[in-house]
Formats: structure tokens, C-alpha cells, sequence
């Protein structure tokens, strides 16, 4: 079987910190960054060489935040992809193992984010979920008071990142990656659901549920098109990986006044 040689084109820790400033990335600020690693080419060192180009480009006074989700820690009964038997529901509550920010890996955010989950001076969010992670100045302000009950939402790292006026890179992956829109979901009126997770406590491990805001990431690639036509989002290439850059206030405020005209949360989600 022939293998194909790897397509271009081939970055360096140098050659993607240079891009990143000529993106905009500057010294000292607080980035949150949803990433794809495929889209960068080849990179010489994987992904931990992407996060030390990062950190470069932020320099030593700035803070970078990924999110460093673990879904799969959730109620058995509404998983779709794959489903599981209804037998198996209850065996999966008794023995989910509970989240640790130490050691739970992430899913379906990407190696960049589970590189940094586990970079020295890494700091994790507490929410079985929807946590987030960060290494910088601010990454404890940022990550801590992360409620059970707020994914995405006013006691999340999101609206710390908010009040620390961050922005958000989407290196490689586009708007429906983007959280910052779940932020604006929680200042709209709309349902809430029950949502189901193992946690450790001081008496051990438990299954948990709480009442949270419904969110769903429907209609985000439409929302991300309507806000870069009328607000400022800086576009180039990272390596290969065709990139946007733009502030997480202004993202959050527009995505209110959309989702409330063109997603109504009468529609249940």
C-alpha cells in the first residue's frame, strides 16, 4: 500500500508565532482559541509545539484559554452518536467515573486543547462538562467559581473572559465551535433542562442533576456569517488554516440581538 507524503504546508514553533502576530495576536492580552490541528498542515512537533507558538506570540503577561470540554460524562439517556441500550442507562450512572480537572481528557475539541490541559502551570475550570483551561497571569481569575448549574454561562469562564475583554482566535475551525455564542443564549429567555453528570464530592462520588439553560449550537454557522459582515473580524492564514480573530464582547452582544430575532428560544432550543 502506498502512503501518501504529508500535504504542506510545514509550519514551525518560528513560522506560527509570525503568523499569529501578522494576524493581529498581541502581547499581553487574553485569547480564548477553538482550534483545529488537521487545518494548520504540517506542523514539526504536533501540537505542543502550536501552544509554545501561542504562548510566544502572547508573550509571558498574556493568557490563553481553550475549552476543554468532556461530554461524555452526561445522562446515557440522551446520547445519539452513538445511542447505548436503554438496559445499560442505570450501569452507566452507577459507575460514569467523576470528573477530575487532573486527569478527565477532553472530547471532541481537538489535541490542541488536551496539550494545554496538560501544560505546566495549567489551570482547569471545575464543571464535568464544560470546563475550560488556561495557563497565563489571568488563568486563575478566569477559571475559577465555575458553577454545576452554568455551563456556558454567567458563572462560567466565559463571562470572565468577557470582563477580562478577550478575544477569541478560531484557529482552523469555524463558527460553530464558537462558545462564546452559548453566552449570549443564557441572557435570552428560554427553557431550561435538566442535565445529568458524575462529580466527586467530600462524601465521594456522585451522580448529579441540575437544572441548567438549554443551549445547542444550531444556527451558530449562520450567526458567525451575519456578525463578520457587520462587526470587525480580522481574517488570514495560520500555516494553512484559514483563521479569524475578533473581541468576545462584541461576538456575544450581536448574538443576542440575532438569536433572539432569527432562533427564538420559543422553538425549544
Amino acid at each position: 500500500m502506498t502512503i501518501k507524503p504529508p500535504t504542506g504546508p510545514m509550519c514551525t514553533r518560528d513560522s506560527l508565532a509570525s503568523d499569529l502576530r501578522a494576524l493581529g495576536i498581541r502581547p499581553g492580552e487574553t485569547l480564548l482559541v477553538h482550534s483545529s490541528l488537521s487545518s494548520l498542515g504540517w506542523v514539526c512537533g504536533g501540537s505542543g509545539v502550536v501552544v509554545q507558538a501561542l504562548l510566544d506570540a502572547l508573550g509571558p503577561e498574556g493568557t490563553l484559554v481553550v475549552p476543554t470540554h468532556s461530554g461524555g460524562n452526561s445522562d446515557p439517556a440522551s446520547w445519539g452518536n452513538p445511542p447505548v441500550p436503554e438496559a445499560w442507562w442505570d450501569g452507566i450512572r452507577a459507575a460514569m467515573p467523576p470528573f477530575d480537572a487532573r486527569t478527565t481528557p477532553c472530547l471532541g475539541v481537538g489535541v490542541i486543547p488536551e496539550t494545554l490541559r496538560n501544560w505546566p502551570g495549567a489551570l482547569r475550570s471545575s464543571h464535568p462538562q464544560t470546563s475550560f483551561a488556561a495557563v497565563g497571569p489571568h488563568a486563575s481569575a478566569i477559571v475559577e467559581g465555575h458553577a454545576l448549574d452554568c455551563r456556558l454561562g454567567e458563572r462560567s469562564p466565559l463571562a470572565r473572559l468577557e470582563e477580562a475583554g478577550a478575544r477569541i482566535l478560531l484557529l482552523g475551525a469555524g463558527f460553530d465551535a464558537c462558545t462564546a455564542f452559548h453566552l449570549a443564549e443564557y441572557r435570552i429567555p428560554g427553557p431550561r433542562v435538566q442535565n445529568s453528570f458524575a462529580v466527586m464530592t467530600p462524601q465521594g462520588r456522585h451522580w448529579s442533576t441540575v437544572s441548567d439553560t438549554s443551549i445547542s449550537a444550531d444556527r451558530f454557522d449562520g450567526l458567525g456569517a451575519a456578525f463578520e459582515k457587520e462587526r470587525p473580524v480580522v481574517r488570514g492564514a495560520v500555516g494553512g488554516a484559514d483563521s479569524r480573530l475578533f473581541d468576545l464582547t462584541e461576538a456575544v452582544a450581536f448574538a443576542v440581538g440575532w438569536l433572539t430575532e432569527h432562533r427564538p428560544r420559543a422553538e425549544g432550543i
